[in-house]
């Protein structure tokens, strides 16, 4: 086990959504914030070998956050960009740690690695079974990679490289755009206008047969600083809450909590994506004790009381 009080600590992407509450978590354990690197986007591009090697300085514990993604809409439109940019970043944070004084390098990965064939709910050995989800294979791949990169650095340099594969996040601070948002924010940024707007109908994506597993984002947090001081192996692991849900019922769910009784449109002219996607989350309890302990249902309510307080601030309808 790693103590990480005294430890210096590169998080890329330390000021996004995931990356600000695992700095909180960071701080709760007794890291100093001075101890806490967080790149300038706008001084460093993590897509360019130097820059890289300057943001990792004198780190002695590197946690890659930092990646260009969205929802289903971003990922259509941009498969070059999000391979390109996903996999040159990774790389080259990889390769910039060689030879210095990082003594462990956490990489997160996505469950939209697997194959869209595997059995649900998904095993770390299932990986290599088959090809992903078409729609995100571009980025799938460019996640991946960083596990095949950790283990052959592990294996040739002596890199303490881990991966961690997270499942879907929401929370506060998540990004809420209508366009290139993941599916709860949008949807509450979309019902909330409705609302607004004193509408009588919201209109969704696919069908709303599709299953999915969602995690809260302070959990998701709480289990990549764990892993960060406890888990030290090559095979990859697993974050999730264990809990899938059909995008039908995600809906229905939130227009109950924002007290929407409009109808729902279904457009199933568009992509529902794989059918169902979720983890099996055991060896990320038994190797570093994780649980989430967050319901899906409190957590809903924690990001919609967020949005209405603070989020919409930022948002300036088109």
């Amino acid at each position: 086990m790693i103590s990480l009080e005294k430890k210096k600590i590169l998080v890329t992407g330390g000021g996004g959504f995931l990356g600000s509450f695992v700095v909180k978590k960071l701080i709760e354990r007794g890291v100093p914030r001075a101890n806490i690197s967080i790149p300038n986007f706008g001084e460093y591009d993590l897509r360019k070998l130097e820059d890289c090697k300057k943001v990792v300085g004198n780190s002695e514990i590197v946690i890659h956050l930092a990646a260009n993604t969205g929802g289903a809409g971003y990922h259509e439109g941009r498969p070059g960009e999000l391979f390109y940019d996903n996999i040159t970043m990774n790389v080259f944070m990889m390769e910039a740690v060689r030879g210095t004084a990082v003594e462990k390098y956490v990489s997160i990965g996505s469950a939209t690695v697997y194959p869209e064939s595997a059995p649900v709910p998904y095993k770390e050995d299932y990986l290599w079974t088959g090809y992903p989800q078409k729609l995100n294979a571009p980025y799938s791949f460019a996640k991946l990679m960083q596990l095949v990169q950790g283990q052959a650095y592990r294996t040739q340099y002596g890199l303490n490289a881990i991966h961690l594969m997270l499942v879907n996040m929401y929370g506060p601070g998540d990004k809420f755009d209508l366009l290139n948002g993941y599916v709860i924010p949008a949807l509450i940024r979309k019902i909330d206008k409705a609302k607004g707007n004193k509408g009588d109908f919201i209109d969704v994506w696919g069908t709303g047969k599709a299953t999915r597993e969602f995690l809260y984002v302070e959990d998701a947090a709480e289990g990549i600083v764990l892993a960060t001081e406890k888990y030290d192996k090559p095979d990859p692991v697993n974050i999730g809450s264990g809990m899938e849900i059909s995008i039908k019922d995600l809906v229905e769910l939130i227009c109950r909590l924002m007290e929407f009784k409009g109808r729902i449109r279904w457009d199933s002219s568009r992509p529902d994506g794989q059918l169902r996607r979720a983890l099996d989350i055991s060896r990320a309890k038994s190797e570093f004790g994780f649980e989430a302990i967050t319901s899906l249902e409190e957590g809903l309510g924690e990001t919609i009381r967020w949005w209405r307080e603070e989020g919409y601030k930022e948002y300036k309808e088109n």
